[in-house]
């Protein structure tokens, strides 16, 4: 399951790089969806390494295993 979510996120992330890249280089503006997932990815991304970090710091101060 994991290996599915990853390949997807590379996938849109990938996409929506690409694609604000071009339009920046054609000095043409993002339209509103490419907008939204690019908020999209970044708003997971940084809840995600909240997550990951609060996990990892829970673990190393009660000296418990990771339970990811």
């Amino acid at each position: 399951m994991f290996e599915l979510v990853a390949v997807t996120y590379s996938v849109i992330a990938s996409f929506v790089v690409a694609s604000a890249a071009r339009n920046r280089r054609n000095a043409r503006i993002n339209p509103p969806i490419l907008e939204l997932f690019g908020w999209l990815l970044m708003t997971f991304s940084g809840t995600t390494g909240v997550g990951l970090l609060g996990c990892a710091a829970y673990s190393a101060l009660t000296g418990t295993p990771p339970i990811i």
